[in-house]
């Protein structure tokens, strides 16, 4: 799932943004998966968020006129406010492909709706906002809340800086996988997608494992999102170190506040690193 090497020479980050997407339901808040096809050279088959890398054109001006501004909390995510317009514009773009979930205002959107606007992608951004426009909408930027940011480790061959962001599901909107890149998608609360791996039935990378591990402590959306802005969006880059204990000799994946990592603060809570056990990270506290 992952293709580490220490021995690496460092390749720079890309932009990139994921989106989580929450409901409220009785057992808690429902987060919506998918799973990544298996033959995608990254992370393939793993389950993981609607997200991307950010295109040239989510930077382009005309945005500015077919978007509300960007939740102010989200400027520690970005060098400026259109940098950071074009990391939301990104990831509601990325839903609306992978997910057929789009974050809007002005209005909602059917299934009919969100198929149309769909369809409008494939031909690109300036006829996605002529769609939203003449169904006089705008992406509700504003709705995602900066929740994390997490770089990919140096020793991978490709390398995403990706900002998270959470947004409450759109009222009527169920998602939908895109059978390309992403072929099935669930919603399921974050200690249900926890017990799967748990029970080796599903493919988790380590941010995503931790994310769930810090949602599945929330009991609303409401909570999730009062959370989310008090948290920390200092970039977390995980390094990859050799562990050696009891078990014997394998990787780890340290976290800022781990004793190996080079930053000494902690910033995501929970154990500092991620030790592989056969083919899965799991998350563990460094060997005493």
């Amino acid at each position: 799932m992952l293709d580490l090497d220490e021995t690496r020479e460092s390749v720079p980050p890309k932009d990139a943004a994921t989106l989580l997407l929450l409901r409220d339901r009785p057992s808690g808040p429902e987060i919506f998966c998918v799973e990544r096809n298996k033959k995608s050279a990254f992370m393939g088959g793993a389950i993981v968020f609607p997200g991307g890398k950010v295109d040239a054109l989510d930077a382009d001006a005309a945005w500015s006129q077919i978007t509300t501004a960007p939740h102010a909390a989200g400027a520690g995510l970005a060098d400026d406010q259109d940098h950071l317009r074009a990391l939301t514009v990104a990831a509601c773009r990325e839903s609306l492909e992978e997910a057929c979930i789009l974050p809007v205002s002005g209005g909602a959107l059917d299934e009919a709706g969100l198929r149309a606007l769909q369809s409008a992608l494939t031909a690109g951004s300036t006829a996605l906002r002529a769609a939203l426009e003449a169904r006089r909408l705008r992406l509700d930027l504003g709705a995602l809340v900066p929740f994390a940011r997490w770089v990919t480790p140096v020793a991978e061959s490709r390398r995403f800086d990706a900002r998270f962001f959470v947004a409450r599901a759109p009222e009527g909107q169920v998602g939908a996988h895109d059978e390309h890149e992403t072929v099935s998608s669930f919603w399921a609360t974050p200690r249900d997608v926890l017990a799967r791996w748990d029970e080796g039935r599903v493919q988790l990378a380590p941010p995503t494992h931790r994310t769930l591990t810090v949602l599945s402590a929330h009991a609303s959306v409401d909570d999730a999102i009062a959370a989310a802005l008090r948290a920390s969006l200092a970039p977390i880059c995980p390094r990859l170190v050799p562990h050696k204990d009891a078990q014997g000799d394998t990787l780890a994946l340290v976290l800022p506040g781990d004793p190996e990592h080079d930053v000494p603060e902690a910033r995501v809570a929970g154990p500092s690193r991620y030790v592989l056990r056969g083919e899965r990270w799991r998350s563990e506290d460094p060997p005493r």
